[in-house]
């Protein structure tokens, strides 16, 4: 059967911010996820430090153990020059009691609740772990921190196969959120939204689910191939994300740059693709995820018992984006990825799709060396990239009387 991508494409980008309203839709079919994950896969659990050199949710827990729900939310910061200050101690209160649990404050029965109660009398931890990094735009003339901004912090860049819309791009401040069940997310940012009224206006918000091994191994993405098998582990996992460049700044240290990218997946089309054609694009078999000159999931394809491609195309996804040469060892990184699903759009298609996440020490050296070689690749007609940024996840708070940002500020 023939299908028209120009005519399925017609309105997808206004169908991608217009469906914001519908995102309840994700909440159900992340809990129904989120259920099954419990019958097999790692053990979850309970809770994971605050406090640290890192923040939590980078590379605790490991991307492979990610948790099942998530939350990304950008924020444009509206507190007066001198306040800032206060609302990142404000930002980092929230966060250490959230993600440790604990009984909410009693107020009274003449006040309004302290909590939302959408987690019962007794806030439990539930594996939340809440990532802040900062935009390039919290370093323009409104706080006087131009000269502190992070050496390779910028507006994220827009590649030719995009389309970008600005209601769902960039941001001062972003927040990674995620837990093991999706009503925690949704406490934790109801609850920070609440506390940061007048200092941040949400920008844009996006809510994702992992999908739980099937059969075993990698979740899958909405294409219904394994996402992040090659992730790199370990010491190598470390040495290709936090900040170490001579010119950066002294107070970046334990900080890593995040690149977040909303892509529409076009699901309706996909599935109207053959098997074969499918594996080509990605260069690995549907069913188990391995490369296509291998058996196994983890198997480390052979290139250069390939060179024409014969077997793994040239132009497949897993050859492109990570050659497996010298040159291309240090451009790895850490990918933390989520489905998403907004309902429907205008003309009746699946709004859905997934929110790419990666960590890396370099934006340009790593991500944009990889999207560039990525350009015009097959998979290009059945993706639409069209929001995202890039942010620097600040150092992590060590202590008590620590707090996000205080050595930028200092």
């Amino acid at each position: 059967m023939n299908v028209s991508r120009r005519s399925f494409l017609s309105g997808a980008a206004a169908g991608a911010a217009g469906t914001a309203l519908t995102a309840g839709v994700l909440a159900e079919g992340a809990r129904v996820d989120a259920a099954a994950a419990t019958t097999g896969g790692p053990v979850a659990a309970p809770s994971y430090p605050f406090h640290g050199v890192h923040q939590a949710g980078v590379l605790t827990p490991g991307p492979a153990d990610k948790q099942n729900a998530s939350c990304f939310a950008a924020f444009d910061v509206t507190a007066a020059r001198g306040d800032l200050a206060d609302l990142l101690k404000t930002l980092t209160g929230r966060a250490r009691f959230l993600t440790a649990g604990g009984a909410p404050a009693d107020l009274g029965l003449g006040e309004p609740p302290s909590d939302s109660a959408v987690l019962g009398p007794e806030v439990p931890a539930d594996g939340l772990t809440i990532t802040a990094g900062v935009g390039a735009s919290l370093f323009d003339d409104r706080f006087g921190l131009a000269a502190r901004k992070p050496a390779r912090l910028t507006p994220m860049r827009i590649f030719p196969d995009d389309a970008p819309d600005p209601a769902w791009l960039h941001g001062d401040v972003l927040l990674q959120l995620c837990a093991h069940h999706p009503d925690t997310v949704h406490h934790a940012i109801r609850d920070i939204t609440r506390q940061t009224r007048g200092a941040l206006q949400l920008r844009w918000k996006i809510e994702g689910y992992n999908s739980p091994p099937r059969p075993s191994g990698t979740g899958r993405n909405l294409l219904g191939f394994k996402d992040g098998t090659a992730n790199p582990t370990g010491g190598t996992a470390t040495s290709l994300v936090w900040t170490d460049g001579p010119d950066e700044p002294a107070w970046t240290r334990g900080g890593t740059y995040q690149v977040v990218r909303l892509i529409r997946m076009l699901v309706e089309f996909w599935d109207r693709v053959s098997t074969n054609e499918q594996e080509n694009m990605f260069g690995r078999r549907r069913d188990s995820g391995a490369p296509l000159d291998g058996n196994n999931e983890f198997d480390t394809p052979d290139y250069a018992a390939d060179p024409q491609g014969s077997v793994i195309p040239l132009t497949s996804h897993i050859r492109l984006a990570n050659p497996r040469t010298p040159d291309t060892a240090d451009q790895q990184l850490i990918r933390r990825s989520y489905n998403y699903d907004l309902g429907v759009d205008p003309n009746g298609n699946l709004a859905t799709g997934h929110i790419f996440t990666c960590f890396q020490q370099d934006v340009r050296r790593q991500f944009e060396a990889i999207q560039t070689r990525l350009a015009g690749e097959p998979l290009t007609d059945y993706v639409q990239p069209f929001g995202g940024g890039y942010f620097f996840v600040l150092p992590g708070v060590t202590d008590t009387a620590d707090w996000y940002g205080r050595a930028l500020l200092s």
